[in-house]
């Protein structure tokens, strides 16, 4: 009882936390200029965190313009105009803020837009990069994500369907024990949006104790949030990353043990929703009591504690069947270098018939923070590119990238090619976009892993071929160069 007692009141002290920073918050929303100006090239932001004092430098760093795994998505395909709208975060030329960008890339021209910097972030902390989503009317919405409690966040939506060239911010509110608030800070933003439900977006808020809980809130217009719903609180939090077809969410997530900080993050949950989050299942159609607060729970994958094995989240999809496809990577500890190998590339899957999971290695690489992305193809076939190869800064975030396939729904995989070679920076953060087309399949940045450096954004075709995107161009539309 005494249990139950604490989690109750743990969760509603975020509550009422986030009622205060909200409202010391709107005078900034209502007074803030939106940019509004053409980046004239792409530049990523170069962000690193906690220096370690020997030869990686930092615990992870590098060209972290389309990072982290929790912020999703960068990129949307719209098949109505045929293009593939994408936003990053970017800077200036001396990485000096934060700019929140957005283009396009049109499928039928085979151009890219120039970037327009829709807002100054006033920081240079990458947990704040955008997220992206295209509504039902055309309107591109951008959500500029905040780290924590210390910087607000922003909604803004184009003002013209498939336009990106002005922006308008949107006085977002949302409803809290009954009553409108503002909505101005929220953090691992992830959002999808439904031509008849309106968005729905898993994100996470922070308690007294820096424990991040996650949730969920839904709204039909963008503007007007419902009430923040709870998935889970264990011990010391939970980062969480997720996929959308066909009306199903799917939803993976860790967790942090009491005690030990935010650097350990250990066991697989899942669980899933085909009804815009009026409840949640595990995969045997189990409903769930939610929110979960314990660790030995229903929605349960992997117990990676067992193995005393940190559990990195990087990649989730939804097969033909609604089935979920996971991807994270194992290691021995959250300092780089190879002490804490092997780490080892994680693929989680089910079994259509028993709904039970099965997992497989598929490979290892050199960095807790290796993300690649998962690609459900259909009949079985399963894709996955990630920087696998070791890269010019060994043991940092990123590496040269590969792509792998699995044609029986993840139970074999083989590397099919590398697409980067002799790389001067890492290649990091690889974002498959929604509804992928196979024209532009994936985006990342690059960057030095050890030391500041300038940032290029990129993207693949599904083929592999790689494009580099100018850091200056002054044209409106230009045709991107393959990378040699």
């Amino acid at each position: 009882m005494k249990l139950h007692f604490e989690i109750f009141f743990r969760t509603l002290y975020v509550f009422v936390t986030f009622c205060s920073v909200a409202t010391a918050q709107q005078m900034s929303n209502k007074t803030k200029e939106l940019a509004n100006s053409k980046a004239d090239g792409f530049k990523g932001i170069w962000y690193m965190i906690q220096p370690t004092g020997d030869e990686y430098a930092f615990k992870y760093s590098g060209g972290l313009g389309t990072y982290p795994a929790n912020h999703r998505p960068f990129a949307v395909y719209v098949e109505k105009v045929n293009k593939t709208y994408f936003c990053y975060g970017g800077t200036d030329e001396n990485n000096s803020t934060l700019l929140h960008n957005v283009s396009f890339f049109d499928h039928r021209t085979k151009k890219i837009a120039n970037p327009t910097t829709v807002l100054d972030k006033k920081t240079v902390d990458a947990h704040d990069n955008p997220v992206i989503a295209v509504d039902a009317a055309g309107h591109v919405w951008i959500f500029s994500t905040s780290h924590g409690v210390e910087r607000p966040s922003y909604i803004s939506k184009s003002i013209e369907p498939y336009d990106i060239d002005r922006f308008e911010l949107v006085e977002a509110t949302e409803m809290v024990n009954g009553e409108k608030k503002p909505f101005t800070n929220f953090s691992y933003f992830q959002v999808y949006y439904d031509d008849d439900k309106g968005f729905l977006a898993l994100f996470s808020r922070y308690d007294t104790k820096h424990r991040r809980v996650i949730g969920y809130n839904t709204s039909k217009d963008g503007q007007h949030w419902d009430e923040w719903k709870v998935l889970g609180n264990i011990e010391g939090g939970h980062y969480q990353i997720s996929a959308m077809s066909n009306g199903k969410i799917g939803v993976a997530f860790d967790f942090h043990p009491d005690g030990k900080g935010l650097d350990y993050r250990t066991n697989l949950y899942y669980l899933e929703t085909s009804d815009w989050g009026k409840s949640w299942q595990t995969v045997d159609k189990h409903t769930a009591e939610l929110p979960l607060t314990t660790r030995d729970n229903a929605a349960l994958v992997k117990d990676f504690t067992s193995d005393k094995l940190n559990n990195y989240l990087l990649d989730i999809d939804l097969d033909e069947n609604g089935n979920p496809l996971i991807l994270t990577i194992s290691s021995r500890g959250p300092q780089p270098g190879p002490r804490n190998g092997p780490r080892d590339w994680h693929f989680f899957h089910v079994d259509n018939k028993s709904k039970e999971w099965n997992s497989t290695v598929i490979t290892s690489s050199d960095s807790n923070y290796d993300m690649g992305s998962v690609y459900a193809e259909g009949n079985g076939r399963v894709r996955i590119i990630g920087p696998t190869e070791t890269g010019p800064q060994g043991y940092n975030p990123g590496g040269e990238l590969a792509i792998w396939l699995s044609k029986d729904g993840g139970r074999n995989w083989k590397k099919k090619k590398q697409i980067t070679k002799n790389s001067p920076r890492n290649h990091a953060y690889v974002r498959k976009p929604n509804h992928a087309n196979e024209d532009f399949y994936g985006l990342w940045a690059d960057g030095d892993g050890r030391k500041p450096s300038k940032s290029n954004i990129y993207f693949t075709t599904k083929d592999g071929k790689v494009f580099e995107l100018p850091r200056q161009t002054k044209t409106d539309f230009f045709e991107p160069q393959r990378l040699k």
